[in-house]
């Protein structure tokens, strides 16, 4: 055989050795990249269903929220309405009051005082001792006295102050809820870059695309963890 060909015989056998023993190393990288990626695709799937569970959990819970808030501004409207139209009767009868008590008429002015609500008549007895008829600067009614007090007007105060917190409640629900959308897309973005990774031949750049992955799913998982559950 010519000294050439064995030559060339020789390098064909030194490349042969030289791929057997890098393939273990090339199919152990493999395997390391792969599991990787598995795990990154299992976690993935997970974190999307949950926080896609709980992006619908605080959808529900603005809603439930908003409806409770409406029906509590309903109630103190007509809270509201019950005590403006007490008000308009006891200031009625005020002024009738009024013109008995001008007028002399002391049984026609005490069936008139007993007539008042409650609430009014403590107020019209505290207006009274101000001696408004002789006192300038005593309130023009009972309704302006720091002793009037209508309970319905006060608890439609109440109800009022606890829908707007119910509101407020549920903005803030939909804010996490939305914050949860963002979540599941930015998963959606790991599946992507490692669906895009596994094209790559070039260990450097498979590497690579599969590190951003790594990151923008630690990322987004901290994020998640820091949001508010149901």
């Amino acid at each position: 055989m010519p000294e050439g060909a064995n030559v060339e015989l020789a390098h064909k056998l030194t490349e042969t050795e030289h791929q057997e023993r890098a393939a273990p190393a090339v199919t152990r990288w493999h395997r390391f990249v792969e599991f990787g990626e598995v795990a990154i695709l299992a976690i993935v799937a997970v974190a999307t269903a949950w926080s896609g569970f709980q992006a619908t959990q605080w959808d529900g819970e603005q809603s439930l929220l908003y409806g409770q808030a409406s029906r509590d501004r309903f109630t103190a409207e007509a809270e509201s309405t019950l005590g403006g139209q007490q008000l308009v009767a006891d200031a009625g009868i005020f002024t009738g009051w009024l013109e008995a008590h001008a007028a002399g008429d002391t049984s026609l002015a005490t069936e008139l005082e007993r007539r008042f609500t409650p609430d009014y008549h403590r107020a019209f007895e505290a207006w009274l001792a101000t001696d408004p008829f002789n006192n300038p600067s005593a309130p023009p009614g009972p309704a302006a006295m720091p002793e009037y007090h209508n309970p319905h007007t006060e608890k439609a105060a109440r109800i009022n102050a606890s829908a707007s917190a119910k509101f407020d409640a549920g903005t803030e629900a939909r804010e996490t809820g939305d914050k949860y959308v963002r979540n599941t897309v930015l998963f959606a973005s790991v599946l992507f870059l490692v669906a895009v990774g596994q094209r790559f031949k070039a260990h450097a750049a498979r590497l690579s695309v599969n590190a951003i992955a790594a990151a923008v799913l630690v990322y987004t998982l901290v994020s998640v963890i820091g949001l508010p559950r149901l």
